[in-house]
């Protein structure tokens, strides 16, 4: 089972495959701490992203947030609604 760390490097080198699996090993091990949970729900969100997963990266966020809400996932979560939110009336009116 991978570390913390070690998903972080994968993610760091676009391994998001890589970096999805072992996040969900985290996520699935019931020996995992709290806080290990909340990082683990936050990298998996990252991974998905990284994909172009966004609703599923989102849900994860909303995982990790239930866990830790004042963790790395709610900024994440709430960049990622403002990305979804962009509006720029230019696009819209020819």
């Amino acid at each position: 089972m991978k570390t913390i760390q070690e998903i972080k490097d994968m993610l760091s080198r676009s391994e998001g495959e890589q970096a999805l699996n072992a996040a969900n090993e985290l996520v699935e091990d019931k020996a995992s701490s709290q806080e290990t949970l909340a990082q683990a729900y936050y990298l998996r969100g990252n991974a998905y992203r990284q994909q172009g997963n966004v609703r599923m990266a989102l849900n994860s966020y909303l995982e990790s947030m239930d866990l830790d809400p004042d963790g790395p996932a709610a900024e994440a979560y709430r960049h990622l609604q403002e990305l979804l939110a962009y509006y720029h009336k230019d696009y819209y009116n020819p």
